[in-house]
């Protein structure tokens, strides 16, 4: 039976790609299952490591600190020491950090190994994505990125689910001890299938490094504690404001100037790079923001508890994978950016609906929205990242894939700031628009609820907790209207994104 090859030939030649591909995945599925069961396990930690609730953030943080500084420093380290080695140092020092992690005694120990942790988890996805384009020509590059995607959408799936049992049936220690395993069986497979990369030479740019490392930092320490701070109220916030506008305008000065700058940013001077990189920010802020909405909604206002928060937000992963099947198997046929517009506009779709969310509803609206969401996402992040790198020098992907990580990780952040300041904000306005509605000549306060004209004192109790859950639950709606729009704004931008040239091919 005779197949089309291409002409093309991939930047690296393995002798098993396929097993490659799921060490690869296994590395970063680890990494990405961390993010999304320590948030699970905060409060039994608390109480264990003797730590005030305040403090106890501590341990998200010091972990998004570090990964923020670690990630643009991928690229420079995968080409002066090679992808290998620095890959399996990233891996092994996860492992490692994630069992110091759970024999930590004190909260100063945990907030050590999770900056260790940080600093090398931040280094396995965009490794991973790397290593996956190199070891694939362009013509399957978008096949080999939905096989990759399908893998990783296992961690959001079961991150919260898995979380939630092994916090409440075992021990909150589980959550990083389930690392380990997984992290050993990770470096055997990538010792025996990962072949070993150029070394290329390349001058490290301190200062260039120094001044990306100062802004990006200080950006996460200021969205990370800003709510905490009461945002430009406290000095605090006003301080990292100034240190993230300084050190990145003097980066990206000096990167223009320098003759070896830290980071190559010719990689922005393809356009398709630089669009995809636009568009990865705005999914950061609307759609990857949401989900930090969706756990305390469920919990806190609509009664679900932990794990069946978690159960329903898993068809979310579930349509993500099936529609990153589809794309795998149609993306040689179908214009990527038609697949791309039609994943913004369900997206869209999904967020405008859940406009409609009310406290009196079931779980369907919320599985439905949730599956429509998932299933639009794995329409775009496939076909985006595929079109991101497509007509990017291989020389150049280890800085792209590092910048391309760190854009959405800055989206995701300032995301998840900007929609948790909008919900707090319009939880006093909500509040206050709705108290001024209960009057003493309204109908309704006589007919339902006449012990408030009276002052009885648990008729105002019961007034004011559901007023508070009514101006929450608007809230959360007054959010999801921002989202739909970023959402929608997004598509223009896919429809800009070139259309790469097809490969000739012969048949043998």
């Amino acid at each position: 039976m005779s197949h089309s090859v291409s002409d093309s030939q991939p930047a690296v030649v393995v002798a098993n790609r396929a097993l490659l591909t799921f060490g690869l995945m296994l590395a970063t599925i680890m990494q990405v299952l961390d993010t999304t069961i320590a948030n699970v396990a905060l409060p039994h930690m608390s109480a264990s490591l003797g730590a005030a609730q305040h403090e106890i953030n501590w341990v998200l943080t010091s972990y998004i600190v570090a990964a923020a500084i670690a990630t643009p420093i991928t690229g420079w380290l995968s080409d002066r020491i090679g992808q290998k080695p620095l890959f399996l140092f990233a891996v092994t020092g996860f492992t490692v950090a994630s069992a110091l992690c759970g024999i930590a005694t004190s909260l100063g120990e945990m907030v050590a190994f999770r900056i260790l942790q940080g600093l090398c988890g931040a280094m396995i996805a965009p490794l991973a994505q790397t290593v996956i384009m190199n070891i694939n020509p362009k013509e399957r590059l978008a096949q080999a990125m939905a096989i990759y995607g399908m893998g990783i959408m296992v961690a959001p799936i079961i991150g919260p689910t898995l979380g939630g049992w092994l916090t409440e049936s075992v021990n909150w220690r589980w959550v990083f001890l389930v690392n380990v395993p997984v992290g050993i069986l990770c470096i055997v497979m990538l010792l025996v299938y990962m072949p070993n990369s150029d070394v290329r030479k390349r001058n490290f740019d301190f200062f260039g490094f120094a001044m990306l490392a100062l802004g990006v930092g200080s950006l996460q320490l200021m969205l990370d504690r800003g709510s905490d701070n009461n945002w430009f109220e406290s000095i605090e916030t006003w301080i990292e404001l100034g240190l993230v506008v300084s050190g990145l305008w003097v980066y990206v000065v000096h990167s223009v100037t320098a003759k070896n700058p830290f980071v190559d940013l010719r990689i922005f001077k393809d356009a398709n790079f630089a669009l995809a990189s636009v568009v990865m920010f705005l999914i950061g802020l609307s759609l990857f923001s949401g989900l930090a909405l969706l756990p305390p909604l469920l919990q806190n206002f609509l009664g679900y508890s932990v794990l069946s928060s978690g159960e329903l937000m898993a068809p979310r992963g579930v349509a993500s994978m099936v529609a990153m099947m589809i794309v795998g198997r149609v993306s040689h046929r179908v214009d990527l950016r038609l697949m791309m517009v039609f994943g913004a506009l369900v997206m869209t779709v999904s967020l405008w609906m859940m406009t409609g969310f009310n406290l009196q509803m079931g779980s369907w609206p919320i599985i439905l929205t949730g599956a429509l969401q998932g299933f639009g996402m794995g329409f775009i992040f496939v076909p985006l990242s595929t079109m991101a790198f497509m007509t990017l020098s291989p020389k150049l992907r280890g800085d792209g894939t590092a910048m391309y990580a760190l854009v959405r990780n800055m989206g995701q952040g300032i995301g998840v700031s900007v929609v948790s300041a909008v919900l707090t904000h319009m939880m006093q306005v909500n509040h206050a628009e709705l108290a001024s509605r209960i009057t003493i000549t309204s109908d309704a306060v006589h007919q339902h609820v006449p012990g408030l004209l009276s002052g009885v004192l648990t008729s105002i109790y019961r007034v004011n907790a559901l007023v508070t859950q009514q101006s929450a639950m608007l809230s959360y709606i007054d959010d999801f209207w921002l989202m739909a729009v970023l959402s929608l704004v997004s598509i223009p931008l896919l429809v800009l994104l070139r259309k790469p040239k097809k490969q000739p091919v012969k048949e043998s």
